[in-house]
């Protein structure tokens, strides 16, 4: 290993250890039932959960369900550290590649993310579109869809490089997102999605 290499373990384990503290001081808070709590860039973020929200993350799973199968490696809401200074997220819609396994420390490696899917809230719209749209890129998850209910769009961005997504596509509720030329090889319809 090069002192490079080295010092970016070391900060990586640190991040880890840091993020572990936060989360377990977080469970014994008082958050509010009904609110999605992460950390992003060591920021605490807490956003609540809306209906219009829950079912739009239904509609994905059940299409991603419909693909994969129900044994797929579906997540919402689940820790999975991503690249950058202390990221912990939760994605709303995470899938993860079928050997996916824990790393050393009981966590979901971001390295097996294939797909994520947002749906916006009005409090994470920044951090949707800003620094998880670049730890996604950095992890390489090839396939990130951003579902915004209160605009009746989605975006759809693949190709990540260098911290950005090469292609970045809108689609208004109605259309399709065409993902049968990524690895997931699906059509998300959005004709059913509510919008609030």
């Amino acid at each position: 290993m090069t002192v490079l290499e080295d010092r970016i373990a070391m900060a990586e384990s640190d991040d880890t250890s840091w993020l572990d503290e936060m989360f377990e001081l977080l469970e014994k808070l008082p958050v509010p039932e009904g609110f999605k709590v992460e950390i992003v860039e060591g920021a605490i973020h807490m956003s609540p959960q809306r209906d219009v929200h829950w079912d739009t993350i239904r509609k994905i799973i059940w299409a991603l369900e419909d693909r994969f199968g129900r044994r797929a490696m579906l997540f919402s809401d689940v820790r999975i550290d991503f690249p950058g200074q202390r990221n912990g997220f939760a994605p709303d819609v995470a899938k993860l590649r079928d050997d996916a396994q824990k790393d050393s420390t009981g966590h979901w490696r971001y390295q097996d993310v294939e797909f994520v899917a947002e749906v916006i809230s009005k409090d994470t719209a920044q951090n949707d579109y800003g620094p998880k749209k670049t730890a996604y890129a950095l992890a390489e998850v090839p396939v990130y869809v951003i579902a915004d209910p209160y605009v009746g769009k989605c975006r759809l961005f693949t190709h990540p490089k260098d911290g950005d997504y090469m292609s970045d596509t809108s689609i208004i509720y109605g259309g399709d997102v065409d993902m049968t030329a990524t690895p997931l090889d699906l059509t998300l319809k959005t004709d059913e999605f509510p919008r609030d």
